[in-house]
């Protein structure tokens, strides 16, 4: 028998894997993509804090896709929702980015959702996951839906992910369409923007699952391999976007050659004694898997950057600022970022301080990346709350 052909570098080296749709001799195309991790409120406030300062440096307009997964999702369907209105300058600065996108996230940061969620979904008709979607819907979204997002000719394809919990890959959410490669596509989904994010953001076991009642007519009759039946498109069944994916890189990956990874996840903290009711216990063990998992994409992501294989820039809420050797970095210091990073992955009300200090510091080790590992050229920023700092 022959010896099996060496997969490519890519394959070898990336933090993705092909699957049967995927052409296997494709190159990714020139462009940049961002990809928003998960971590709750933690993850929303500091995505804005990214956001903020690629706002500045005049990148969002450059941007060709913005891929999501769990608390990143939420402030990505907001700006996806006031893309259209985020009035560019000449210099591609958005001039409405604070009443689009910074004030709405600093609303429901100020409300907490998952307790009552849980206990609405407990005690009262509806599932947990109705019930987030209600509060997304009051606070965020309204009535709006996948369509809402930009066109590709308006702005960057916003996706969405989720994990499919009948096929076990990748359920994205985008303008386009919805779906995955085993189930199949749905074209131009109706979908409410609230429910995909709900999805996206169905934190396990608490806030998981989420149910999708679909029509299998609906789907392309073109697509899917292997679970095409009935029995997988009219009832889908949906886990946080981070249980398959938790740096949202599966959907950007693939298609560019500049990614950037703006990663707000939690870090896994030895216990001597852990807790052994089902409920804690089960959420240790996926902090476990998450946090493995996590640890091998970044560690591929970064090696694909020193490799060549991808540009880009990957920055962390647990990052040492210091470490990028930046002489004029904001003043960050490691043991006041440390405490904003350990933040509860919660979707639970946030102090205004602590609301700001979250955004500061996502907009400050942006800085340090992009001047870093992008663009050294970029002037350095300013904290978007001074008064605040880090901490």
């Amino acid at each position: 028998m022959p010896d099996e052909p060496l997969p490519r570098d890519e394959e070898l080296h990336g933090p993705v894997h092909p699957i049967p749709s995927d052409a296997r001799d494709g190159e990714p195309e020139e462009g940049i993509a961002l990809c928003l991790s998960g971590g709750g409120y933690r993850a929303m406030l500091f995505h804005v804090g990214s956001l903020w300062r690629l706002n500045e440096a005049g990148l969002l307009p450059r941007l060709k896709r913005i891929s999501s997964v769990s608390g990143g999702s939420i402030t990505a369907g907001v700006l996806g929702l006031g893309w259209k209105r985020l009035d560019f300058d000449g210099n591609g600065v958005a001039r409405s980015f604070g009443a689009r996108l910074v004030d709405p996230v600093r609303r429901l940061a100020g409300k907490t959702v998952d307790e009552g969620a849980v206990l609405g979904g407990v005690l009262l008709p509806g599932s947990v996951g109705d019930r987030v979607e209600k509060a997304y819907r009051r606070h965020l979204f309204g009535d709006a839906t996948l369509q809402d997002l930009p066109a590709d000719d308006e702005g960057p394809r916003f996706v969405l992910n989720a994990s499919n919990v009948q096929s076990g890959v990748l359920w994205r959410f985008s303008r386009p369409l919805m779906g995955d490669w085993k189930v199949g596509l749905v074209r131009n989904p109706t979908l409410p923007l609230a429910r995909a994010v709900a999805a996206s953001s169905a934190f396990p076991p608490v806030l998981s699952p989420v149910v999708l009642d679909l029509d299998p007519d609906d789907f392309d009759p073109e697509t899917g391999d292997g679970l095409t039946g009935r029995e997988f498109r009219d009832e889908v069944v949906l886990t946080d976007g981070g249980v398959y994916d938790n740096l949202g890189l599966e959907t950007a990956w693939k298609r560019y050659r500049t990614i950037l990874v703006s990663d707000a996840g939690g870090r896994f903290a030895a216990e001597s004694d852990p807790s052994r009711d089902w409920l804690r216990h089960t959420q240790r063990i996926l902090s476990i898997i998450d946090s493995q998992v996590r640890s091998l994409r970044k560690r591929q992501v970064i090696g694909a950057f020193r490799d060549g294989i991808r540009s880009g820039a990957y920055w962390s809420i647990w990052t040492d600022a210091a470490e990028y050797g930046l002489e004029d970095a904001l003043p960050c210091p490691v043991d006041r970022t440390t405490r904003l990073a350990e933040v509860p992955t919660r979707l639970e009300r946030l102090d205004d301080t602590v609301q700001e200090r979250l955004i500061n510091w996502g907009y400050a080790v942006c800085d340090c990346a992009l001047r870093a590992r992008h663009d050294a050229t970029l002037p350095r920023g300013s904290f978007p709350y001074p008064d605040s700092g880090i901490g």
